[in-house]
């Protein structure tokens, strides 16, 4: 009876922009052979029909491929509407099995040798590609998300540091440097001199047109310009203009920005459709937050229990135990994205909002453990566990979740007594 290993010829592939490189060896380790081509559809029918050459009679091939998400996608789906066998080798356990084989050159040629070990060595603890078009083009959509937003508070940070040498006092008439008046106003006055004519009363009309003759925070449209008029500063350097236009480019970046946020967000809402998600019925999780979780997740049935899970996205402990000892530390591995997101999500389910808890459940779950003597670290990781296994839940059966009543947070025992 053949060992089920010996059922497979494997390939590991170095996946590129330009070439792929697949190495062949057999269930011993031996190398059978290599071939390298070109990474076009095209040329995928050939390199197929070239690799029989180095098939193990009576055996079936198995590829592995470090990238299925980018360079070696399209590959991927080709070998999988050919029936043919593929697997996610990870990028880091083919330069671990590069370091333990003692290589000091990387090459193409090397790197698919170390897939196809890694391949062999660990076939039945490797997933599956599944190609899956609904996952991978949310997955698109929230990274282009999140490069547009972090590109954005980079341009925020930029507009701060240079408002602050023209308006070293900005925040005393704008609390919020990113509202809808201060942005209007910054781009029409940049710098102090570009209003040195301007009277109170047509800086009044102005934002009067902005706001739709709104005040904010308390102070109406004519205090807010008197403050503005009276506490001005002459900042002006040389090549004034040159910075004023820096800061109206800025803005209009920004706002440019905006928008797009507003297209991707609308077509965003119509893509989660698709995936009859429950997440948004949690208090806490809009939908945003619902797509950057399933993104992360993907299809939640490549993770038969909660606990898989937990482990994926970084949250469950590692035991490290010797003879009586077994200390447990906080997972530095995992999906970080992921993790980041359960940390945020338990954070907003502990806190207040005006003065009401959000979600009371967890808020005395979170206190509780904090008072059994755990750290509020460690009593946060207890809030993320219990919201894996809720999440886990909900996508595996689709339900939706049940909030508590808000009510208003309790006291201080020093304000009862």
């Amino acid at each position: 009876m053949k060992h089920p290993k010996m059922q497979y010829t494997y390939v590991g592939i170095d996946s590129h922009k330009n070439t792929h490189t697949a190495v062949f060896i057999d269930c011993f380790f031996e190398k059978l052979g290599e071939i390298t081509f070109d990474n076009l559809p095209s040329k995928f029918p050939a390199f197929l029909k070239k690799a029989e050459q180095y098939k193990v009679d009576g055996t079936d091939f198995v590829f592995g491929l470090e990238d299925v998400g980018m360079y070696g996608r399209t590959l991927a789906i080709f070998l999988d509407n050919n029936n043919q066998k593929v697997k996610h080798t990870n990028a880091l356990l083919v330069a671990r099995e590069r370091k333990n084989q003692n290589i000091v050159q990387k090459t193409d040629s090397v790197d698919g040798e170390c897939a196809a070990r890694v391949l062999l060595s660990k076939f039945g603890e490797l997933q599956d590609f599944v190609s899956d078009e609904k996952y991978f083009i949310l997955r698109s959509m929230v990274a282009r998300r999140n490069f547009i937003t972090k590109n954005n508070t980079s341009l925020k940070n930029h507009l701060h540091s240079i408002l602050t040498q023209h308006y070293p006092n900005y925040n005393t008439f704008f609390p919020d440097i990113h509202s809808k008046n201060s942005m209007a106003f910054f781009y029409e006055y940049p710098s102090p001199i570009t209003l040195k004519n301007v009277s109170i009363e047509e800086l009044t009309e102005f934002f009067r047109k902005v706001s739709s003759n709104r005040g904010s925070n308390g102070r109406s449209i004519s205090e807010r310009a008197k403050v503005i008029i009276d506490t001005l500063q002459d900042t002006t350097v040389p090549f004034q203009e040159i910075r004023d236009d820096s800061v109206r480019s800025t803005i209009r970046q920004i706002e440019s920005n905006m928008d797009e946020l507003k297209r991707i967000d609308k077509t965003l809402a119509e893509f989660m459709k698709k995936f009859d998600c429950t997440l948004t019925s949690m208090t806490g999780i809009d939908l945003v937050s619902a797509a950057q979780i399933l993104s992360c997740i993907g299809d939640v049935k490549k993770f038969s229990t909660p606990a898989k899970l937990a482990r994926y996205s970084g949250i469950a402990p590692v035991s490290y135990s010797s003879g009586q000892r077994d200390l447990q530390f906080a997972n530095q591995r995992g999906n970080r994205e992921l993790n980041s997101l359960f940390y945020l999500l338990s954070l907003r389910l502990i806190t207040t909002n005006r003065g009401k808890i959000l979600n009371p459940f967890f808020f005395e779950y979170y206190h509780r453990k904090v008072s059994e003597g755990k750290t509020k670290t460690q009593a946060l990781k207890c809030v993320q566990r219990r919201l894996v296994n809720i999440i886990w839940t909900m996508l595996t059966n689709n339900d939706e979740y049940v909030n508590p009543p808000m009510f208003d947070k309790p006291p201080k025992k020093e304000e009862s007594k």
